[in-house]
């Protein structure tokens, strides 16, 4: 068996005005997030979170503007999922990344993973997530993702 490791990433997808996709976890049913995923070996971040976001939404991550936050969570793994990881392994460090989208756009989910798909006002996506960390980074969303898209539009003018 090969364990994850316990190193993951969180993107939240987002519109410029803050709408945020959630997606409905299909083993637990009633639970919504952002996209998540752990890191494989070999990869960056980067690339995990790029291929969490293809794999879970469809979306071409590198045709939208995708930023690393520079903001790392630390927090015990649910105990229903620990036999993913190494026995012994009790936390998980997650990375937080933004990916901003013109639009809400239409995303085809992983079947073995999401059951639906909604698009909500920030305040509103914070929520209704069930991750405590995935809540904390829609409520920054506001605060960390707009600089970072002011910065990108003046350094494209």
């Amino acid at each position: 068996m090969t364990f994850k490791i316990p190193v993951s990433v969180l993107v939240v997808i987002h519109t410029a005005d803050l709408q945020v996709l959630l997606i409905e976890r299909a083993d637990f049913p009633g639970l919504w997030q952002s996209v998540t995923g752990s890191q494989e070996a070999g990869e960056t971040l980067r690339d995990t979170a790029a291929r969490e976001v293809r794999e879970e939404t469809g979306l071409d991550a590198l045709a939208y503007p995708l930023y690393e936050w520079g903001m790392r969570n630390q927090f015990e793994i649910y105990p229903r999922w620990r036999h993913r990881y190494a026995p012994g392994v009790t936390h998980n460090s997650e990375q937080v990344f933004s990916l901003l989208v013109p639009t809400a756009v239409p995303v085809e989910l992983a079947e073995r993973e999401h059951l639906n798909q909604l698009w909500l006002p920030c305040d509103q996506a914070a929520d209704k997530c069930f991750s405590w960390s995935n809540a904390a980074a829609i409520r920054r969303l506001p605060v960390l993702a707009l600089p970072a898209q002011s910065v990108r539009a003046s350094t494209q003018a």
